[in-house]
């Protein structure tokens, strides 16, 4: 035990007097066990080299890059809010086709069928589980809220639910809107929303 105690001393002593005191000044470079990525290698501006096609060191940004802490330009598409304002938008700003219809169709049941279910009734398979307080769409407060408000809900969350905007691209988010408001007319509906042609089918 008394070599052990030596020996370790010693080696304390040894380490010190070749590292030096933290803190301590000295011409000499530092000894470094972990670089820490210091020293790498990288481009410099205007430098030339020859990984990219145009031997150029600076490049162009990548089509569509945001700046880090930039806002998304402040339109209806992208906020679901009026421009200039802090209004929801009333109506769905993309352009309605049955693609988008599909694509909703799609989103939705990935997303939002778990707990809101297939018809939008709030039961949905993690109803089975113990979670509650979901959301019914066919609830006269959600078929009357705006689809921008929807389009926030879906973006940021609220309550229980989580912010999905990471995960769901926002032309996807208005398809999802679309989606949901055909599952609302489809049990809410009445004769007066049908057109013509098909009334005489449906009364027979």
């Amino acid at each position: 035990m008394r070599y052990f105690l030596t020996l370790y001393i010693l080696a304390i002593v040894a380490f010190v007097g070749v590292a030096g005191f933290r803190g301590g000044l000295s011409r000499k470079p530092p000894i470094e066990v972990f670089p820490d990525m210091d020293r790498q290698m990288k481009l410099r501006p205007q430098e030339a080299n020859r990984f990219f096609g145009n031997h150029r060191s600076s490049q162009l940004h990548v089509d569509g890059t945001i700046a880090r802490g930039a806002p998304y330009k402040d339109i209806p598409v992208n906020t679901g809010r009026q421009s200039g304002s802090t209004n929801w938008v009333e109506v769905n700003p993309v352009p309605f086709s049955e693609a988008l219809m599909e694509r909703g169709r799609q989103r939705y049941d990935i997303y939002c069928q778990p707990c809101h279910g297939a018809a939008g009734d709030g039961k949905g398979i993690t109803t089975k589980y113990g979670m509650i307080a979901v959301a019914n769409f066919h609830d006269p407060r959600l078929v009357s809220m705006t689809d921008g408000e929807i389009f926030n809900t879906i973006t940021h969350g609220k309550n229980l639910m989580g912010p999905y905007g990471a995960n769901i691209k926002i032309h996807d988010r208005w398809a999802i809107i679309a989606y949901l408001r055909a599952l609302q007319r489809s049990r809410l509906s009445t004769m007066e929303d049908v057109p013509e042609p098909q009334k005489a089918a449906l009364q027979q």
